[in-house]
């Protein structure tokens, strides 16, 4: 990694840390502000790059503040049902996309990945990967949710 990228990612990272930042605009003045230009390209691939999320409500987010808010999204879910291959996740509105981001940025092997909408997620699990498999993969994120199971 050259340096200039090394000072641009860490200067992301502190503004984040620092304060709600909700878009990538926001994000670009900050830096603008600190003496560093970015290319909204750039700015895209260095987020994905530090694995920085967009959670509504809560702006960017670094991976050190995920496992929080996994605790605080976890009150968010509803229910949980699968059928076969695939489970669907019921959540509060405006939470899915959240409590989806923090499992694909997980390494379960049980799930492929998942869809999100404003209220619900389909879950699409590995071929041979039971339910239980996917749950017990689930409750380090989420410890409370196989009380949310519906059979």
């Amino acid at each position: 990694m050259q340096n200039s990228t090394k000072i641009r990612q860490q200067a992301i990272l502190d503004i984040i840390q620092a304060g709600s930042v909700f878009s990538q605009e926001e994000l670009s003045l900050r830096l603008k502000d600190a003496g560093i230009s970015s290319t909204q390209a750039t700015l895209s691939r260095d987020l994905k790059a530090l694995r920085i999320s967009k959670v509504p409500g809560e702006g960017y987010v670094t991976p050190a503040s995920r496992k929080t808010m996994a605790a605080d999204l976890s009150s968010g879910i509803v229910r949980i049902q699968f059928s076969g291959q695939l489970g669907v996740i019921k959540t509060l509105p405006g939470m899915a996309n959240a409590v989806a981001i923090l499992i694909d940025h997980q390494v379960l092997f049980p799930v492929i990945g998942t869809i999100a909408g404003d209220d619900t997620i389909l879950l699409i699990l590995r071929a041979g990967s039971s339910t239980d498999d996917a749950l017990d993969a689930l409750v380090p994120l989420f410890p409370e949710i196989k009380k949310r199971l519906v059979i």
